[in-house]
């Protein structure tokens, strides 16, 4: 009689410390307005018209208000500069994407990181779920681990590889760095897929 008891007890204490969703912070509030926050990724280069970049996408699918605050050649280590823009437009959600001129500049990735973390805090003590956007680009895995243990450390969304099977495709590409239309709409995918329940 004692054996299913145990049995009983135990599965039930597997269930209760089972690793479940992650805890994202400032979660479970109403999302009404999203800034993407990035380079020109986020900007949109290459897409033909800002009705193609990633946030314009977002905006449709979501039916939330998506403010896109991308600048071209903007770095992880500059971006700090311009948060009084992302907390004036009083987000809910912030989508912060940075590394790849970082990465391009040979700037450290430690620095980037430290940049990065920075801004997930401003987001969040503003009340804003922080979501860390990585681009996945060849010879970034470096960013990708770092922002992913960062994500997790801060208790921030990663939604990992946005360009993953998109940079060496012509049929995705405006440029060598930049997606086209059609590779914006997968960028889009992918970051929806990421953050759609935290809406």
């Amino acid at each position: 009689m004692k054996k299913p008891i145990i049995l009983i007890l135990a599965g039930l204490g597997i269930w209760y410390f089972w690793p479940g969703k992650p805890t994202v912070k400032n979660a479970g509030r109403p999302v009404q307005t999203i800034v993407a926050f990035g380079d020109s990724l986020t900007f949109g280069k290459g897409a033909g018209g800002p009705q193609k970049a990633y946030p314009a996408l977002l905006e449709q699918w979501t039916g939330k208000k998506v403010i896109n605050l991308g600048v071209s050649g903007d770095t992880a280590l500059n971006a700090p500069q311009r948060l009084p823009d992302v907390l004036a437009a009083r987000p809910d959600m912030v989508l912060i994407e940075f590394g790849g001129n970082d990465y391009m500049q040979s700037l450290r990735v430690e620095e980037a990181v430290e940049s990065v973390a920075r801004i997930v805090e401003a987001v969040q003590q503003a009340g804003a779920i922080a979501v860390i956007v990585d681009t996945g680009a060849p010879g970034m895995g470096a960013y990708t681990s770092s922002y992913q243990k960062l994500a997790k450390e801060k208790q921030a969304v990663f939604v990992p590889g946005i360009l993953r099977n998109i940079f060496h495709k012509r049929e995705y590409k405006a440029d060598m760095v930049h997606p086209n239309a059609a590779g914006y709409q997968i960028v889009a995918q992918r970051i929806y897929k990421g953050i759609k329940s935290y809406l």
